[in-house]
């Protein structure tokens, strides 16, 4: 969760400190403030997205996040904001709980204007065996209102022998893309061999992972993990990073800062998915992130 800010000192902090801090950076051409993100280009998925993502899934527990917990007028009004700012590219998941919330917001914004990720959870639960793909798909169009995903991952991925594991999955979303219902797949990696087996895999097209200057909440320490996001991006991959601040343990001003810069100034991070909890945090997020203006702008 990122640390609260107010109007003031969103002003005299991320806007100033934003420019100040990402002109000493290598490689930064200039450092303007601009009034939303841009769009880059996803790997080779042929997808542009926005450089940053609203994520859905901040403190998630028993199928609420913290997003989904403001209750839908909060979340929509929070959710029009980021769009408005350019974040209008949306994480979701069945876990999260979030899918009938980003219907709400996808009834008010042109929905061939946004990107929609969600996430299948194809692991055992209580027990029981998941779904067919098929039936999940369906739930999903039927709760989020779209009849189609730009991207569709398989979520929290954690064996090096994932794709073996996930065969009947897999081949499933590929009749989905076939289909029209998915346009990329791939998966979230949550422990570094499932993360080396994903850079490499053919079928993965967009892979979500963790990282920050910190190594905090992460798979591996930052110096392991991004040769691997390296060797991913050089084989075609979309790369989108995840717990850039820790899963809310990296708190500080400083802390922030030096996690958009790690991110952003890395070839091998193409976007970022943020949990962000209001406009201030929107706000601030989109004015560090294009104050380091080191890809498309200038």
């Amino acid at each position: 969760m990122v640390k609260r800010l107010n109007r003031r000192q969103f002003i005299s902090r991320s806007i100033t400190g934003a420019v100040a801090l990402g002109a000493g950076i290598t490689g930064v051409r200039c450092a303007p403030v601009y009034n939303g993100v841009d769009r880059i280009s996803l790997g080779s998925t042929g997808l542009m997205v926005p450089r940053l993502a609203f994520g859905t899934g901040t403190r998630g527990s028993g199928g609420q996040t913290n997003q989904t917990r403001m209750g839908v007028p909060g979340f929509v009004r929070l959710a029009r904001h980021a769009y408005e700012k350019g974040l209008r590219f949306f994480d979701v998941a069945d876990m999260y709980g979030s899918h009938t919330y980003v219907r709400e917001i996808l009834r008010e914004v042109p929905r061939e204007d946004t990107i929609l990720l969600t996430k299948i959870w194809p692991h055992p639960r209580g027990g029981e065996n998941p779904a067919p793909v098929s039936e999940t798909l369906d739930r999903f169009r039927t709760e989020t209102g779209s009849d189609y995903f730009d991207i569709m991952l398989l979520h929290y991925q954690r064996s090096s022998a994932w794709p073996g594991e996930m065969k009947e999955q897999m081949e499933a979303l590929s009749r989905a893309k076939q289909d029209g219902i998915v346009r990329k797949v791939g998966v979230s990696c949550h422990s570094l061999e499932a993360l080396k087996t994903a850079a490499e895999e053919p079928w993965v097209e967009v892979i979500m992972a963790r990282i920050n200057p910190y190594g905090s909440h992460m798979d591996a320490d930052p110096g392991e993990v991004m040769p691997v996001l390296e060797t991913a991006r050089k084989n075609g991959k979309g790369i989108i990073g995840m717990k850039i601040f820790g899963e809310g343990t990296l708190v500080s001003d400083e802390e922030r800062q030096n996690s958009f810069n790690y991110t952003v100034n890395s070839p091998n991070v193409h976007c970022l998915t943020l949990g962000l909890e209001s406009a201030e945090e929107v706000d601030d997020a989109v004015d560090r992130v294009m104050a380091l203006c080191t890809r498309s702008c200038c």
